[in-house]
């Protein structure tokens, strides 16, 4: 029996993790669940797969989850705090953990499970684009396995099961639906709204990954992570738009060889190769119909409409903590647009102002990283400001 510690229990990845666990009783259970701040919907994961912990990120709402674990007469012990939540990754309450906490939230427990060696299924971009060379070490040296469960790592997982595979690669090619705004041009995206942006045509995701989706910075978050991931520079990583979303990623070979992943969008796939890997275990998906979906296309992305992808790609070369500063100025301009503070089109542009205004430093340490994404934090709050 595999123990499971799910982090980010409430959002769309921790619920597909829980749907998988629950098809699995006699080899997966859930013992910890941790949410940001809905306590409500906590107690009632709680209620359904009896963890032996439930941790909330937000201390306003402990009491919450605290009495509504005690109200249904549960006996899952209430946790409150990041340092919890990296003590119950780290010990003996999980053999695996999923990182599904959206943004740099994320990054101390998933390194707390990476440095106690555990697998991690991991779903938290940020943790690799904010420090992935710190997080590969530590993974490294406590010897975790990490296995992405974002589709298109997963697909590239897959593709290259061992070291030479790896030898042998010549580049990746990332797949991307394009989003709710493919195939228009630029000077048609001002006006656009965030109920247009979270509008994804594919994926049921949360509203900062569906932003990411529309400008196509999920897609350059995920530049950052291949590389990190698999050890290949930017230079060998190419983005394909595929809009049916059936091809998830591919990867090319010396000898002329081209291998792809293909299925049907759901998350549940990628996590039941995350739990069952090198095993094959049932996910509730079904199998692929190529007769039904009848035909696969593929396209550049434009980077003059979605220069975000661009960004990314350049806070790569860049290296050290660029990505980082990429990563905060990003998510304080996607914050900004869901409030309406800003316009769609002010995403990349506060994101390349602060790029220029922070050059990149060496990213020697933790703090060197925390130190910038606060710094970019603060750049780009100051420019939504301005432009409100």
């Amino acid at each position: 029996m595999r123990r499971v510690a799910v982090l980010g229990a409430t959002g769309s990845i921790g619920t597909s993790a829980l749907d998988v666990i629950a098809r699995h009783p006699q080899r997966l259970r859930a013992t910890v669940l941790a949410a940001g701040s809905n306590a409500g919907a906590l107690v009632e994961l709680c209620r359904r797969h009896r963890p032996e912990h439930a941790v909330i990120a937000d201390e306003a709402c402990f009491a919450a989850l605290r009495d509504g674990l005690r109200d249904a007469e549960l006996p899952t012990q209430p946790h409150c705090g990041d340092d919890v939540l990296q003590q119950l990754v780290a010990g003996d309450a999980c053999d695996i953990v999923v990182a599904a906490i959206v943004g740099a939230a994320g990054l101390p427990s998933t390194l707390a499970a990476a440095r106690a060696g555990k697998r991690i299924l991991l779903a938290n971009k940020e943790s690799l684009v904010l420090a992935g060379e710190l997080l590969m070490q530590a993974a490294h040296a406590g010897g975790a396995t990490i296995v992405p469960v974002d589709s298109e790592h997963n697909a590239i997982f897959q593709c290259l099961p061992d070291a030479h595979a790896h030898a042998g690669l010549r580049r990746i090619l990332l797949t991307a639906s394009g989003g709710p705004f493919r195939g228009r041009r630029r000077e048609t995206l001002g006006d656009v709204t965030p109920e247009q942006a979270v509008a994804h045509p594919k994926w049921s995701m949360g509203p900062k990954i569906s932003v990411d989706s529309a400008t196509l910075m999920n897609k350059g978050l995920e530049v950052i992570e291949a590389h990190h991931l698999f050890g290949v520079d930017g230079g060998r990583i190419q983005v394909l738009v595929h809009p049916q979303s059936l091809v998830h990623s591919l990867v090319e070979f010396v000898d002329g060889s081209t291998l792809a992943q293909l299925g049907l969008p759901d998350m549940r796939t990628a996590i039941a190769v995350g739990f069952g890997w090198p095993e094959r275990i049932e996910s509730g998906v079904s199998g692929l119909d190529m007769l039904a979906h009848g035909r696969l296309d593929f396209e550049p992305p434009d980077l003059d409409a979605f220069p975000c992808l661009r960004l990314a790609f350049e806070a790569l070369s860049a290296g050290g903590t660029a990505p980082a500063v990429l990563n905060a100025a990003n998510e304080v301009a996607v914050s900004a647009f869901l409030q309406r503070r800003i316009g769609f089109l002010a995403i990349p542009a506060l994101v390349e102002d602060t790029l220029a205004a922070l050059p990149s430093t060496p990213a020697t340490s933790l703090a060197a990283l925390r130190d910038a994404d606060a710094q970019a934090r603060r750049h780009a709050a100051q420019a939504v400001a301005a432009r409100a």
